[in-house]
């Protein structure tokens, strides 16, 4: 494994990032970028990442979809492989010794890397909470044993870590910063034979395997409800590399004519176009709330994983937006809910309704305004406090 080197030489502090979802992929390459900028260039990466990280120039140790697994029980069959690699990977940074470690989201991985690195001088870093505010709370004591330093996207979380003596530094939402880009859904429609006129409905049945195989069924099951309703009605929906081979052979399966986009610059033109959105609950619901797009949030998880859950989840909401502002702005059909009847019935209001999805979009900017601290982007006040920690000086 090598480490990727812009501008900086041998001189240049070694940072090694992990991200084990897409998600987190994102996240990292927006730091990756924000890190350069911050330094002229003069830093150098390694790490675990997906496309994007990769296309800010890691050389991934392990390809990310190994590792993008959500779910109690959904875990259990791969991890003698997650236990080897994060041996592994453990082992490639004492043999490297970068400047700083910066682990990103996916605790149970990311966390028992970060323990096999105790004491070696390096600042552990990690980057977006666990939620300690919805379940789970000892996990910020956890947390607090782990790493030197915690990241985090929410207004609120600090002080849950801060009291187990984890400095902690509010950076803000990442989707936050997809307001900057300008998109042109009239040109995106040309581009995929989309007619002007037509409904378009944008639909993400998640970013990990299981997710696309319990919730593709469901959302094209949805999409006939609503063809009957809609004539024309058109679907796209915006992937990742993790799921682009099943969400590709799923697609057109549906009873409408659906346009899978595999490329990270089309989400936001996709966005643009899209009239509505189905969702599976995760980052991409901030994102939709971020580009204006009214949603319907769907999400299920295996019937032992939901069990559990009910039991020691404290969140009355899935959503993000919904759970910062206390009540449902963007609705929600959860687990048994999670119908295609339930599902058409809400999209089909929302496409009724140009009222409806106004009122959705404004009480979901409300949302997003809390999750942007002083007008920094969150991606460069965490590579000025990822700098700070290892002492180096922005340029």
């Amino acid at each position: 494994m090598t480490a990727s080197a812009a501008g900086g030489g041998q001189a240049s502090p070694l940072i090694f990032l992990i991200a084990g979802e897409p998600s987190g992929d994102l996240l990292g390459a927006r730091l990756m970028a924000a890190l350069r900028a911050e330094t002229g260039g003069a830093v150098r990466f390694a790490g675990i990442g997906g496309e994007r990280m990769i296309a800010e120039g890691l050389d991934s140790l392990i390809p990310i979809d190994e590792l993008a697994i959500m779910g109690v029980f959904e875990i259990v069959p791969h991890a003698l492989r997650i236990i080897q690699h994060i041996r592994q990977t453990a082992a490639v940074v004492r043999t490297m010794r970068p400047a700083a470690v910066v682990t990103i989201d996916s605790p149970s991985f990311s966390l028992e890397v970060s323990l096999r690195l105790r004491g070696l001088g390096m600042p552990l870093v990690h980057y977006v909470a666990p939620s300690v505010w919805a379940w789970k709370p000892w996990r910020a004591a956890k947390m607090a044993r782990h790493v030197d330093h915690l990241l985090t996207l929410l207004p609120f979380e600090a002080p849950y870590f801060e009291k187990h003596g984890l400095a902690t530094t509010f950076v803000g939402h990442p989707a936050v910063e997809m307001k900057n880009h300008t998109a042109d859904p009239i040109a995106f429609r040309t581009v995929h034979a989309i007619d002007a006129a037509a409904p378009v409905i944008c639909v993400l049945p998640g970013s990990r395997r299981g997710e696309v195989r319990r919730l593709a069924p469901i959302f094209g099951a949805t999409l006939g409800r609503l063809a009957e309703r809609f004539p024309g009605l058109r679907a796209v929906t915006p992937t990742v590399s993790t799921v682009a081979a099943e969400v590709s052979a799923l697609a057109p399966t549906w009873p409408v004519p659906t346009t899978v986009l595999t490329e990270p610059a089309e989400k936001a033109e996709a966005f643009a176009a899209s009239d509505v959105a189905l969702a599976a609950s995760g980052t991409v619901a901030v994102e939709l709330a971020v580009a204006g797009v009214a949603s319907v949030i769907g999400y299920r998880v295996s019937p032992m994983t939901a069990f559990i859950a009910r039991r020691v989840v404290k969140s009355r909401y899935a959503s993000l937006p919904n759970i910062l502002l206390g009540r449902e702005v963007q609705p929600e059909l959860i687990q048994e809910k999670c119908t295609p009847d339930n599902l058409a019935a809400a999209l089909g209001a929302l496409l009724e309704d140009p009222k409806a999805r106004s009122a959705q979009v404004e009480a979901a900017g409300e949302a997003i305004r809390l999750l942007t601290p002083g007008g920094t982007p969150p991606s460069r006040r965490a590579a000025q406090t990822v700098l700070s920690l290892i002492g180096a000086e922005p340029k």
